[in-house]
């Protein structure tokens, strides 16, 4: 996929300068990082040391009107967090009373639950002996999502092997985890590559993930284990019939980032929507807490093979496609900063962009192919999330469908590589099949007509698509200095993305922040960094 000449004609040692800022910040972000844990990221150690279930056996009332149980994780961090003993980590505690009592994590929440222990009044172990205790725990949680990677990469193999072109991007969202499972299989059917599983309303600020499956989500499912295994299950046997693999998608942002890339880690999913940035800007979730849980989110997201999506498509439903172009460009050099960080490969990252100019802008078609283009060039090596036309889509479907048909052709033009189809019906109704299969059969007549058209053209130099796009490069560049200067934090105060200004103190989740303890450690981090399962 790697750009050899730039049709662009970019200006290369600018973007080596936007990347050298953006670098920094990360590295002063990772500073912070670095001295903080979340009770998110102490759950997740929870889950990958075998913690699961809820308490008293009952299935979680994902509704929130009783407390018929609660997930054992958070039994275990809300215990700890209550004892002032977070700080040392989860895994310190529960290796520390698995020495003392030799017994197994999941026996030792259960007892939390049942108010028959406490985690902090027991005497304390040597540090090493606590790190060497863990060691065949680890070691099985790993192997398990390296089995799941190679399960992933076998099946492809089997196949005849990745496919070439864009991956086909559908979505489902019925609330009904059985009802998700016939609309994805229709789709799968249809020739749809990637099946995205929408999350029920306000799921992200759940401070929790619920249990089991679910069947009363509100414009989307819950996130749920079994709901992965469930969906995972489906599309496996949907693509043996079909001779070909069936990615499936979910979301592993908001105030459980860390614990749903886990789960999903474990039950074989293959792509997550994993942004630095996006839960701060869209749902008000602190910055401290997001920029903390990201990162081990995507060390478990690199390790277990799964292909992040960032969400900077969002910035222009809020912010004008032509004015603002420069801030999306900007934040694709961030998360690729904050994502190379936690272990990520660039062939995981695929970075978010979108098709959402104004219909009424004149040349909004070469200013849309230029801004792909320019992303292609600057991102050779990532499979790039394309996101369809949805703000200016007014409900006219003659007009919808040529609009998604343009967004098609920018798509096999520039190489895009996850595109997520765009909907005649979009700001009507949430598409029926019918609408999903016009969609689709869209998308593949113009990618079958159009394969190799990108390769035969040439941009007139010093025109339109040039300057537009090292106009947009060069204005990216200069606010990663300026963000450089500001820090993060600042930056996300004064409202430079998306025109949304957060505070650093406020937002939700805050209170889930606190700053590690000496001897504090995470015993999974390290190995997870050291190398994707793949190497």
């Amino acid at each position: 996929m790697c750009v050899l000449e730039s049709k662009l004609n970019l200006d290369f040692k600018l973007v080596e300068q936007a990347r050298a800022h953006a670098s920094q910040v990360a590295d002063d972000t990772q500073r912070f990082i670095d001295g903080c844990t979340t009770v998110a990221v102490e759950r997740t150690i929870c889950r990958l040391l075998g913690i699961d279930g809820v308490s008293g056996g009952s299935v979680l009332d994902v509704t929130g009107e009783n407390n018929m149980g609660v997930p054992l994780p958070s039994v275990v961090v809300d215990h700890l967090m209550e004892k002032g003993a977070l700080p040392q980590g989860a895994a310190f505690w529960l290796g520390n009373a698995m020495l003392e009592t030799g017994k197994n994590p999941q026996t030792l929440a259960e007892e939390v639950a049942a108010g028959t222990l406490d985690l902090t009044s027991l005497p304390t172990h040597a540090e090493t002996e606590i790190h060497d205790v863990l060691v065949p725990i680890v070691e099985e949680s790993l192997t398990k999502i390296r089995n799941r990677r190679k399960r992933r990469e076998d099946f492809i193999a089997a196949h005849g092997g990745e496919k070439d072109g864009p991956w086909v991007y559908l979505i489902v969202a019925t609330g009904n985890i059985y009802e998700d499972i016939v609309q994805a299989t229709a789709a799968a059917r249809q020739g749809a590559d990637v099946i995205a599983v929408i999350r029920t309303t306000g799921q992200s600020l759940l401070d929790y993930v619920p249990y089991g499956a679910t069947t009363e989500g509100f414009g989307g499912t819950y996130a749920t284990q079994e709901n992965f295994r469930l969906m995972r299950e489906a599309m496996d046997k949907v693509g043996e019939e079909m001779g070909r693999y069936i990615r499936v998608c979910n979301y592993c942002s908001g105030l459980c980032m860390p614990e749903i890339a886990a789960m999903g880690a474990f039950e074989g999913l293959d792509v997550m929507l994993n942004d630095a940035l996006y839960g701060i800007l869209f749902r008000d979730i602190n910055m401290q807490r997001t920029l903390v849980d990201q990162s081990f989110s995507r060390a478990i997201n690199a390790y277990a093979g799964v292909v992040i999506n960032t969400g900077e498509d969002n910035y222009l439903t809020t912010a004008d496609a032509v004015e603002e172009a420069h801030t999306v460009l900007a934040s694709q050099f961030l998360n690729e900063a904050f994502a190379l960080r936690a272990g990520l490969p660039e062939e995981q990252m695929g970075l978010g962009h979108a098709f959402e100019i104004d219909p009424d802008v004149e040349n909004g078609f070469l200013y849309e192919l230029a801004q792909a283009e320019m992303a292609r060039e600057i991102f050779p090596n990532a499979p790039l999330k394309y996101m369809p036309p949805t703000k200016f889509m007014t409900g006219n479907v003659f007009r919808g469908h040529v609009q998604d048909a343009l967004f098609n052709m920018v798509t096999i033009l520039t190489g895009q590589k996850i595109h997520l189809l765009g909907m005649m019906t979009e700001a009507i109704h949430t598409p029926f099949l019918s609408d999903r299969f016009l969609a689709i059969q869209n998308a593949q007549y113009i990618f079958r007509t159009m394969k190799d058209l990108g390769g035969e053209l040439v941009f007139k130099d010093g025109g339109i698509m040039q300057t537009r796009a090292n106009d947009v490069l060069q204005k990216a560049t200069n606010l990663l200095a300026q963000i450089e200067q500001l820090g993060i934090f600042e930056t996300l105060e004064r409202g430079i993305f998306a025109d949304i200004k957060r505070p650093r103190d406020g937002g939700k989740g805050l209170d889930g922040v606190v700053s590690k303890a000496p001897g504090y450690f995470n015993p999974f981090l390290e190995p997870m960094m050291k190398g994707g399962a793949g190497k």
